[in-house]
């Protein structure tokens, strides 16, 4: 029947039959435009917030108890996750704690480009002993002590924090060679082993004490040796 209502819906409108008439309304769900999902607030994602926390919270309990003490569970509880939270990006506690700290170490320990290959390596090096001298030391020391009955963690400390400033320095040396003042069959390795073992063993050993001035005097007998 004509006086009966009739009413057809498409993807944008709702047409109403009334009497033979056709009146074209729009539809509820696309007139209230603040209808839907909310919006986002800005700022860090929730998953990127958790991961901060629990890197924070690793450093903060490592340089409190040590390593061996140190245990997932206390990570999520500090830093108010869940344990699977923390072995989402994690598989052991190694991992974590080399990602921890290098990821706090790393902007610091660039290694410019001056154009001077003494220069460069002195300037990362003092930055080195600066973090060693700091409370970032007890970390260190920390995953050096720990890492040697536990091979997980000395791995997690080759691969997450010394190799990537391993490769970054010779990148530094090869400048210098291209740039003449180092030799061209200058072994990388016996440079860094003879330019970083000295601090290594100052800081653990602690016979001697870490200064700008020693790394002076270290990076002048190496890279002295090292001219063509």
């Amino acid at each position: 029947m004509l006086d009966s209502i009739l009413t057809v819906l498409d993807s944008k409108s709702v047409f109403i039959i009334l009497k033979g008439k056709i009146m074209r309304q729009k539809s509820p769900a696309h007139g209230n435009r603040g209808g839907g999902r909310p919006k986002r607030s800005p700022g860090r994602p929730r998953s990127e917030q958790a991961r901060v926390a629990i890197l924070r919270s690793t450093l903060k309990l490592l340089g409190e108890n040590g390593f061996s003490d140190l245990t997932i569970e206390a990570v999520a509880a500090h830093a108010s996750v869940g344990k699977a939270t923390v072995y989402r990006w994690w598989p052991n506690k190694a991992a974590l704690i080399a990602d921890a700290f290098a990821g706090s170490t790393s902007r610091k320990l660039h290694f410019p480009d001056t154009g001077s290959v003494y220069t460069d390596m002195s300037q990362q090096m003092r930055q080195v002993v600066k973090i060693f001298r700091s409370r970032r030391g007890r970390i260190v020391s920390a995953m050096l002590g720990g890492g040697q009955s536990d091979r997980d963690l000395i791995a997690a400390f080759r691969k997450r924090f010394l190799w990537p400033r391993r490769r970054e320095a010779y990148a530094t040396l090869r400048r210098g060679i291209q740039r003449g003042e180092l030799r061209k069959d200058l072994d990388l390795d016996l440079v860094l082993d003879s330019l970083y073992g000295p601090i290594y063993m100052r800081f653990l050993i602690r016979h001697d004490k870490l200064t700008p001035a020693f790394v002076d005097s270290l990076c002048q007998l190496v890279l002295g040796g090292a001219r063509p």
